[in-house]
């Protein structure tokens, strides 16, 4: 049982940093899976590093307020890893998500959790020890297992999107709703769920309208969340409409995201309406597929914690943290709380079977 790790940890967001520097300093010698650069992995938008890596500025994770960050960013990471980084910028502004990730990741190495660069495949989990298997670094064998992989925003799939990724398009208001080039714009939020009227109401504080583009002719919210969305003077619904293409700016980064175009599913027409962001609150889809069902997951395919407040899964020895087990809250802070709990719940799972 010798090469049997105490503790392995897959995905490399808040999360699993977070487990992975709890776990590191409880002397579990951790290893961490970050994932891999693929191209499936870009196609389905997972990337090592989670969601923040693919965003700019996170104004709302505790203990980073804007400041001059140049100096200890440069000092803080690590030589080999600087090229990870975006442009540091001179001026005052928060830390951007690739920098908070680039130093959860230092201080997880820091404390001796050791990281590979690889996606875990498949695993078995029908015994002890857990087995995982990789795609270039062939089987590992643990006896726990924190689950980190985070959940996919589902996005429309147009090329237009994808090219205003952060100059305009997101799939999450409440972390980029505040920032400057939305505040007195119009706005447009796709959805008709109870997700969309959040997305949509917690816009309405920055924006100058928000626009509600909806395929049929009602919404799929529930009564009061509709109730919500039609008693605000600032939301528009838009029925029987999709979004065809997103306008904007393509030599200016900072302008972005100008406006949308939408069809009229019913008569095929079309028109253009100006806008400076465009959200998406048509769902998320949390990264469970290499599990293969063995682990339980709720109706909507979260993974299911088996106890209040715990980390626990319905597998012994496997325990689940950040958006793969979370479809409410789905913010950073959250998730890197989650991380610790996971790994505390680790440590006393494996004191309580004499492992460590």
């Amino acid at each position: 049982m010798s090469n049997v790790e105490n503790c392995i940890i897959i995905g490399s967001g808040p999360a699993g940093w977070s487990a992975a520097i709890y776990a590191a300093r409880a002397n579990l010698k951790p290893l961490l899976f970050e994932g891999a650069m693929t191209e499936d992995n870009r196609i389905n938008g997972r990337y090592p590093m989670g969601q923040l890596a693919q965003t700019t500025e996170v104004e709302n994770y505790a203990g980073f307020p804007s400041g001059k960050l140049k100096e200890f960013l440069e000092s803080a990471i690590s030589e080999d890893r600087k090229y990870m980084l975006p442009p540091v910028e001179e001026h005052p502004h928060a830390v951007t998500g690739p920098e908070l990730m680039e130093l959860m990741r230092q201080q997880a190495t820091n404390f001796g959790t050791r990281v590979i660069t690889d996606d875990v495949t498949s695993v078995d989990f029908s015994g002890q020890p857990l087995k995982l298997h990789t795609s270039e670094n062939g089987c590992f064998e643990t006896h726990t297992v924190i689950l980190a992989t985070g959940a996919s925003a589902n996005y429309l799939g147009l090329p237009s999107e994808t090219k205003y990724k952060n100059r305009g398009v997101s799939a999450c208001a409440v972390c980029d709703g505040a920032l400057p080039r939305f505040r007195n714009k119009p706005l447009v939020v796709v959805g008709g769920g109870d997700s969309a009227v959040e997305e949509a109401s917690y816009l309405t504080k920055y924006a100058s309208k928000v626009y509600m583009i909806l395929r049929r002719g009602e919404m799929r919210a529930s009564k009061i969340m509709q109730d919500r969305a039609l008693s605000n003077p600032k939301i528009d619904l838009v029925k029987f409409s999709v979004v065809e293409e997103v306008l904007g700016n393509e030599s200016d980064d900072r302008v972005g995201v100008t406006g949308i175009r939408l069809k009229n599913v019913e008569d095929g027409s079309t028109r253009d309406i100006e806008a400076s962001g465009l959200f998406l609150a048509i769902g998320h889809t949390p990264n469970t597929k290499f599990l293969g069902g063995q682990v339980e997951t709720h109706a909507s395919g979260y993974i299911r914690w088996t106890q209040p407040y715990r980390t626990l899964t319905s597998v012994p020895g496997v325990f689940a943290a950040g958006d793969v087990a979370d479809d409410y809250y789905r913010q950073a802070i959250t998730s890197a709380g989650t991380g610790c709990m996971a790994a505390l719940d680790a440590e006393r799972y494996l004191g309580a079977a004499g492992i460590h």
